[in-house]
């Protein structure tokens, strides 16, 4: 979705955003995208570590695959049809990073697997998401506060990762970073506005933030192999945020859920199940 700037975008949050390109910047397999991989050079470089690189690309790959599926969840029960247009195309836009990482990792792990492998034949302790993106939707409020959490933090992480050793994992995350600046200030805007909206919308959004923070931690600890700068960058980007909302980060003792090491919450092995039923029911089909 292209999002067209005007005199009244100069909410706070705007100054953090960098420039990006209209919607053909930004991509989603099967709708006629380019193939940000063309002509790179897919040989494993000297000095790479390929187990490194792998789980680098499994965790980011499984970020954004569960998040996707979380978003879809918002077809039809969105408040507005746009707001469900919006949802549709940023999970559509994960989708595609989750294929190209796991199209990766098959490459470098000495598996061959492809991306349907990782998609639909593994189970939840297989799964090295963020406990965060498998949460339940709950209310808009809820769902637009942890879109900004994610966004934020991914865009850190890839924006770096743009300079990686490994120039298919950086070709990836440089076609990823418009995509990821939309989707922090899809979400960024979605924060003050309820922020600073009514006092039900204002409600909702710190109740948002004291659910969603005690699972923080472990989104920002995870950020090798860009480590403490994407930390930072992250939690400066929510500070913003939120004191244009009129908000803050409530202190929460952290969640015991490591993700990173496929110790999830109970909500992801039904999320699976529900993504994974048709690929399961048909092994070895052909789509």
């Amino acid at each position: 979705m292209e999002h067209t700037e005007t005199a009244d975008d100069d909410h706070v949050y705007l100054s953090l955003t960098e420039e990006h390109g209209g919607a053909d910047a930004r991509w989603a397999f099967g709708t006629g995208f380019t193939d940000p991989l063309h002509g790179v050079d897919t040989a494993l470089p000297d000095g790479v570590d390929a187990a490194t690189l792998a789980a680098t690309c499994l965790a980011l790959g499984d970020d954004a695959l569960v998040a996707a599926q979380r978003l879809a969840e918002w077809c039809t029960r969105a408040p507005e049809l746009e707001e469900e247009v919006a949802l549709a195309n940023i999970g559509l836009d994960l989708l595609g990073q989750a294929r190209m990482l796991y199209a990766r990792c098959g490459q470098v792990d000495g598996t061959g697997r492809g991306e349907d492998a990782y998609a639909y034949l593994r189970g939840p302790a297989d799964f090295r998401n963020v406990a965060l993106a498998e949460l339940p939707n709950g209310d808009f409020a809820f769902s637009v506060t942890r879109l900004l959490v994610l966004s934020a933090w991914r865009l850190a992480l890839l924006g770096r990762l743009t300079g990686d050793a490994d120039p298919v994992l950086a070709a990836i995350a440089a076609k990823a970073v418009p995509e990821l600046t939309y989707h922090r200030q899809y979400a960024a805007d979605w924060v003050v506005r309820l922020g600073d909206g009514t006092e039900e919308s204002h409600r909702r959004v710190r109740a948002a933030l004291a659910d969603l923070a005690p699972y923080l931690e472990e989104v920002l600890a995870a950020s090798a192999p860009a480590g403490d700068t994407v930390r930072e960058e992250t939690a400066e980007v929510l500070r913003q945020v939120l004191a244009a909302a009129g908000l803050e980060l409530p202190e929460r003792p952290a969640a015991p859920y490591r993700g990173r090491r496929g110790e999830h919450t109970v909500h992801l092995a039904p999320l699976l199940e529900e993504l994974q039923s048709v690929a399961r029911a048909h092994p070895g089909a052909a789509w």
